[in-house]
């Protein structure tokens, strides 16, 4: 029986602790993480060989559960189903630093499983996820080079914390997550509003020191408990004919990989390879047959980054810091309330802005907390992007680099209160040859400016790479899919002209230290700035009007006393309304007022209907009444939602009126001036003729009010409105007794 072990560090204002050797002992290395009252499980399993593996086959399925909140998950199904969004995004952060460090000589699936037990819904649990994950594979028999550490760090009131809380997470203008080796960082991931480059690096900077004490203390629990590291698989990859299959391929590859366009860099390698297999398949033993593919990958790699290196010469032909040409569209699409086309090179993002309303947002059910969410960002990849073919769908890249997108733009975006919408961007990839992220975020602030977002400032992004060769190191701006895939480090950086506002970062080699990456973010600061300028000649500036198609959204405030006037009994005022308008209208109970309307038309009429129903009659102001009911001795006239008053046939007209009828007749709209106000509160009325012949209503104010009378006249015949006649007989008959 394995014996308990546990070791532990101080992070912040918390104690971590990693305890193995009492849960899950059959996995191959099982380690329980706890800092505060957050405890996360993480399993690492390895499985039975897989022959001919040559990759590192990783699974990383974080998981929460909801019991660890103390939560019923909400729906039909009360149980935990797919992984939400949230769980893939942090997955793929324990991933990310580690897949580098498994070997591809280990020809088994791995899986790691870390798993959200507890939630004190106050310390986040994926850097705890991170920790764990690590540990568990340290102290497991598969083969690991690391192990890794990570810490999130926040600025708080300019003040950088470590492994903040989820309360000062919100109040943070940076929110980054750091891990590493003990040699060094290999991954940042995080965002912030608009931090300057200065900033960053000294987040990354005090990442550093802690990071390689979780490391040490992760050590030391290897050197306690850990198992003997299981064999990794000896393959004999020496070739005979390796000198002779590069002097057939250097040349060729050497004009192949610099031709300008992606497809035909890729037609002719593919061709030179194929050619290469042809001559030295029966030369070569049929066992390692592979390998020509492995030398001609080689010898590419080898040509690429000394070209690089030497000669400041990319695989297109351009120089370090030069942007691939660029190119920016609006009103691409004419139904969508926004639209943008971004084309950089040979990467191109269409991104589409939908606006809609409060009962369009997402809605989360999380072990932190039910939230809501007013901005969505999708991002889509279909396989014809790369001119391949494949199911549709949306996977964890997908998940991943919407994310990254989403956080890019989020700062910059308008208060719910001062723009009442719900925003929604989809980002359709149409080619892809590097960063199609960063794409997605030019695209979509044309989009949103478009949709007339009131953003505050205009987003771009840019991709940055590194080749280090040697004693030389070259920053590479807007790096191809190739120079990722053979660089030493990607790294995607979106913001403002002020500043960063989404930071990604992957290394593959030890020895970036804090100078260079000072000096990419500085290059990229340029890259950024350029890309911005260019935009805003599209751009700058969010159109002034939303579409037409989209919805008409009114925001004002009442006095929270008016609001049962306006809703009325049974909500029937507030169904009238909705109903006349074609409106919905939601009042919260700090008297916060927001009407949806399909037209502008619509959500004016319901807007002044409210107004009628909170607005106290003013004697001796002139109203455009309704005439409700007819009796003999005048008409009783509804100068505003819900309030009459009566018009005597005295008042009807200048000379004798021998029956009211000759004057009025019911539902006529009719001027009238509120001439008194009587001790038991009733309205007295007269018909502005008898008192100016000549007075003409407001042309503005006189079409308004047909429009919507026409409008709520088609539905009077209905149920609801013959309630509301009855009720309005029901008064008058109660105003003439008192009357008489």
């Amino acid at each position: 029986m394995s014996t308990m072990e546990t070791v532990s560090m101080t992070i912040g204002d918390n104690e971590l602790v990693l305890e193995t050797g009492k849960m899950a002992k059959q996995a191959n290395g099982a380690v329980l993480a706890r800092l505060g009252g957050t405890t996360v499980l993480s399993t690492a399993c390895a499985d039975q060989i897989v022959e001919g593996l040559d990759f590192v086959a990783l699974m990383v399925e974080y998981n929460e559960k909801f019991y660890a909140a103390g939560k019923i998950p909400g729906g039909f199904i009360k149980r935990e189903g797919r992984p939400k969004d949230k769980e893939i995004l942090v997955s793929r952060l324990i991933d990310r630093p580690i897949r580098p460090l498994l070997s591809k000589k280990f020809n088994k699936d791995i899986q790691i499983v870390p798993t959200v037990l507890s939630t004190d819904q106050t310390n986040p649990p994926d850097v705890v996820a991170m920790v764990a994950a690590s540990a568990a594979l340290v102290i497991s028999d598969i083969p690991f080079e690391g192990p890794i550490g990570a810490v999130r760090v926040a600025s708080v009131d300019n003040e950088l914390v470590l492994n903040p809380t989820f309360e000062q997470i919100k109040e943070a203008s940076l929110d980054i997550i750091v891990a590493g080796t003990a040699e060094g960082i290999t991954m940042v991931e995080g965002g912030g509003d608009e931090v300057p480059e200065d900033t960053m690096i000294a987040a990354i900077d005090k990442a550093k020191l802690y990071i390689e004490e979780l490391c040490r203390i992760q050590s030391e629990l290897r050197i306690r408990s850990g198992k003997d590291k299981l064999p990794l698989q000896e393959i004999d990859e020496t070739l005979e004919q390796e000198s002779e299959i590069r002097s057939f391929a250097e040349d060729q590859l050497k004009e192949a990989l610099f031709l300008p366009s992606k497809i035909e860099r890729s037609k002719a390698v593919s061709k030179i390879k194929d050619e290469a297999l042809e001559n030295f398949t029966e030369k070569v033993p049929e066992e390692k047959v592979y390998l020509i593919k492995k030398v001609l990958g080689d010898l590419e790699k080898e040509i690429v980054r000394s070209t690089i290196a030497e000669n400041n010469k990319r695989n297109d032909g351009r120089d370090s810091k030069t942007i691939r040409p660029i190119s920016c569209e609006i009103d691409v699409l004419e139904r969508t309330h926004g639209s943008g086309l971004f084309t950089r090179g040979e990467t191109q993002a269409l991104a589409i802005t939908t606006l809609g309303t409060v009962y369009d947002e997402q809605i989360f059910d999380d072990i932190e907390g039910d939230r809501r969410e007013n901005f969505m960002l999708h991002y889509n990849f279909p396989p014809y992007s790369v001119g391949e073919t494949g199911r549709l769908g949306t996977g964890r890249r997908e998940v991943g680099h919407g994310h990254l997108a989403l956080r890019a733009l989020q700062p910059m975006l308008p208060e719910k209160e001062d723009f009442p919408y719900t925003i929604r961007v989809v980002s359709e990839i149409l080619e892809s040859n590097g960063s199609s992220s960063m794409a997605t975020v030019c695209g979509g602030t044309l989009s949103l400016l478009n949709a007339g977002v009131p953003m505050k400032k205009p987003v771009a992004g840019i991709a940055m790479g590194l080749i280090k060769e040697n004693d030389k190191t070259v920053i590479l701006s807007d790096i191809l899919g190739e120079e990722d895939h053979l660089g030493d480090m990607d790294f995607k950086v979106a913001g403002t002209n002020e500043g960063i506002t989404a930071f990604q970062m992957d290394i593959k080699i030890t020895g970036v230290d804090s100078e260079i990456m000072k000096q990419a973010l500085e290059q990229a600061r340029d890259g950024r700035l350029h890309i911005l300028e260019l935009m805003n000649q599209t751009i700058g500036s969010p159109r002034e009007e939303i579409s037409r198609y989209a919805p008409k959204i009114i925001n004002f405030k009442i006095d929270t006393e008016k609001i049962g006037a306006v809703i009325g009994p049974g909500g029937k005022n507030i169904k009238q309304i909705a109903e006349e308008t074609d409106s919905t209208v939601n009042i919260e109970d700090d008297g916060t007022v927001t009407i949806y309307c399909k037209s502008q038309e619509g959500a004016n009429a319901a807007q002044k209907k409210i107004q009628g129903y909170i607005e106290e009659p003013e004697v001796g102001k002139i109203y455009q009444g309704t005439v409700k009911r007819i009796v003999d001795f005048g008409a009783f006239i509804e100068i505003l939602p819900g309030k009459e008053g009566l018009c005597h046939i005295s008042k009807l007209s200048r000379n004798r009126v021998n029956s009211v009828e000759d004057v009025l007749h019911l539902n006529q709209q009719v001027p009238v001036k509120l001439v008194e106000i009587d001790r038991m509160g009733r309205l007295n009325l007269s018909y502005i003729e008898a008192i100016d012949p000549d007075y003409v209503p407001p042309a503005q104010d006189h079409r308004n009010d047909s429009r919507n009378d026409s409008r709520g006249g088609s539905r009077r015949g209905g149920s609801n409105n013959r309630d509301r006649d009855q009720g309005g007989r029901d008064r008058g008959h109660g105003s003439s007794d008192r009357r008489h």
